[in-house]
């Protein structure tokens, strides 16, 4: 094998021409320079666009790009950029094959850099790689960028699952939209109202929204007003875990309200310890925790029946059909005469939210991926300690969730 082609491997330039190749440095500071040029089929093209573009300069002299080292060595490769004009971007530096537009790492290098942000906390890729935090984040969001910019994530959308999560304090949220039949995360963006998701919808085109069959979504209004208004042929189905979420809280507010008062007159033991008795599902509760509920429902008659009422609706939302409707109708009718300020306030709201309710019933459609999608980027927000801007969470998210990791360079 030819020396210059033994370095062109090792260097992963196939489609550059290597001129030489020198050693800078000593000791532990040694690095390894590569005088590299683009072969002939990739001169003169657009950085951006790749169009064969007219030379306008020679540029600002030699560029450096790290790429992957050698050993214990870090590698460079060091190259001239001539600038062209290109008729859709004017004036801007030429395309160079071994690296994307605007970097100073080699796309190898970002590639492996990317790969290993997913699967590790970006300090120790930093470390691992000898860039600093900031340099890991920029690369994952260029490469996030690169890889959605060769696939439509929003094409062939026909259930999806729209949620937000907070990405630090202060109420700072990112909408995400989940594909039901894939489990990837397709589109987020910073905000939490309806300006931010008719940025989904003009993303997404009039055309490929008339597509949409299904949306599951919580209790947020600013969801469902959206979608009936730029998807209105899409179901709207209500994510049963925050049903029942409105459900338990309504519980536990009488059994707060029931322990204030019996505290007063010293008889707050009486239900002390029943929080998680009256939540938990009665076929997982213990011993202990079943002599609870059958003492509460000898001795405090109203918080047993909140827990009824909790029960009833649990069995209602799995039961489809019109037999669902039926319950449905008859636990709004018992939590209307319960004598429970709690719950009657929660009728309301269910019969507000009944339609949507009922295409849960039928459809069996829940938000549970865009929950698992929230859950995993929760973990990514503790392993790396928060974000500093929510670009670099939702390109972590695209990276993690998106299926935009790239492949180990070699691998492909």
């Amino acid at each position: 094998m030819r020396t210059a082609r033994l370095w062109k491997r090792l260097l992963g330039v196939e489609s550059a021409v290597v001129e030489g190749v020198f050693i800078e440095g000593e000791g532990a500071s040694t690095v390894f320079v590569a005088r590299v040029r683009p072969s002939s089929s990739d001169r003169s093209r657009c950085g951006r666009c790749l169009k064969r573009s007219p030379l306008y300069d020679r540029g600002e002299g030699p560029r450096r790009w790290r790429t992957l080292d050698l050993g214990q060595n870090m590698a460079y490769l060091e190259s001239d950029v001539p600038r062209v004009t290109c008729s859709v971007h004017g004036v801007t530096t030429a395309h160079v094959p071994w690296a994307r537009h605007g970097a100073r790492h080699t796309t190898s290098f970002e590639d492996l850099c990317g790969w290993l942000c997913a699967q590790a906390p970006g300090s120790s890729v930093a470390e691992l790689l000898r860039v600093s935090w900031r340099t890991t984040t920029a690369i994952v969001e260029r490469v996030v960028s690169d890889l959605a910019g060769r696939t439509d994530l929003l094409e062939g959308l026909r259930r999806i699952g729209i949620d937000e999560i907070a990405h630090r304090k202060g109420h700072r949220y990112i909408t995400c939209v989940v594909d039901h039949d894939t489990g990837r995360l397709v589109w987020a963006r910073e905000g939490r109202n309806s300006d931010t998701l008719d940025q989904f919808f003009n993303d997404l085109g009039d055309e490929r929204a008339g597509l949409l069959t299904h949306v599951s979504a919580d209790g947020a209004e600013w969801i469902h007003a959206v979608v009936k208004r730029r998807a209105p042929q899409a179901l709207i189905c209500l994510d049963p875990f925050h049903i029942m979420q409105w459900v338990t809280k309504a519980l536990d507010g009488v059994r707060r309200k029931l322990w204030r008062t019996l505290q007063a007159s010293g008889h707050g033991s009486e239900i002390k310890g029943a929080r998680w008795a009256l939540l938990k599902n009665p076929l997982e509760l213990n011993v202990d925790q079943r002599i609870c509920v059958a003492v509460i429902a000898k001795t405090n008659r109203p918080l047993y029946r909140a827990y009824l009422l909790k029960e009833q609706m649990r069995a209602a939302i799995a039961v489809k059909g019109e037999e669902g409707r039926a319950l449905l109708g008859g636990w709004v009718q018992w939590a209307k005469r319960s004598r429970l300020p709690e719950f009657k306030k929660l009728a309301s709201t269910i019969e507000r939210f009944r339609p949507y309710i009922w295409n849960t019933m039928d459809e069996g459609l829940s938000n549970a991926r865009s929950e698992a999608t929230n859950t995993h980027l929760r973990v990514l927000t503790r392993r790396s300690y928060g974000f500093h801007s929510p670009e670099a969470f939702i390109a972590m998210a695209m990276l993690t969730r998106g299926g935009l990791c790239p492949e180990l360079p070699g691998r492909g």
